[in-house]
């Protein structure tokens, strides 16, 4: 069965149907990737998210209960609340982060430290901000979605998504801000 259409997609999902599955899996899966990559920050941790809601979503078209209209805003709301999942996890159990470049021999230690302090920051600020806030600077920045697109994905209206863009963009640049000056 060849499928052109989202509908097409839907009831061949509903249906099991193998092909439209591994085309559903084959075009959205890049982009479930790098929205879940963009949340959180860690390649190996999102590969596993990414696959976690492709499972979800034949989960819940066997029940019945799978997408009905949008799939690919179903695919990442159930990735923006795995996300969710995983932050709560990590935050009961925190662990640190070994980056790629930290032993890079070229790189001067002030350097080093800058960058690293810098990336801190920034990822304490956004650990500071509510989950829509995250969800809405993954989808515009990570993704690269319009603010319709956006808007879509996530339910709401464009204006909505305009004001919560600002104020969580305004909460990330006062969570640096705090975190640089402690």
């Amino acid at each position: 069965m060849i499928v052109t259409t989202e509908q097409g997609e839907l009831d061949g999902l509903r249906d099991l149907d193998s092909q439209v599955i591994g085309a559903v899996y084959d075009r959205y899966y890049p982009d479930v990737y790098r929205y879940v990559r963009y949340r959180i920050g860690d390649e190996h941790a999102a590969e596993d998210i990414a696959s976690d809601v492709f499972v979800r979503l034949l989960e819940a078209s066997q029940k019945g209960r799978g997408p009905q209209t949008n799939l690919k805003a179903w695919l990442l709301g159930t990735a923006s609340h795995i996300v969710t999942d995983h932050h709560r996890r990590n935050y009961r159990r925190p662990t640190d982060e070994l980056t790629e470049n930290m032993l890079d021999p070229l790189a001067l230690p002030v350097d080093e430290f800058n960058h690293r302090e810098q990336s801190r920051a920034v990822r304490s600020a956004l650990k500071e901000l509510t989950p829509e806030q995250q969800h809405v600077l993954a989808l515009r920045f990570g993704e690269g979605y319009s603010l319709e697109e956006t808007a879509a994905v996530m339910h709401k209206n464009v204006n909505a998504v305009k004001a919560l863009q600002f104020r969580a963009l305004a909460s990330l640049q006062r969570g640096i801000e705090e975190v640089t000056h402690e």
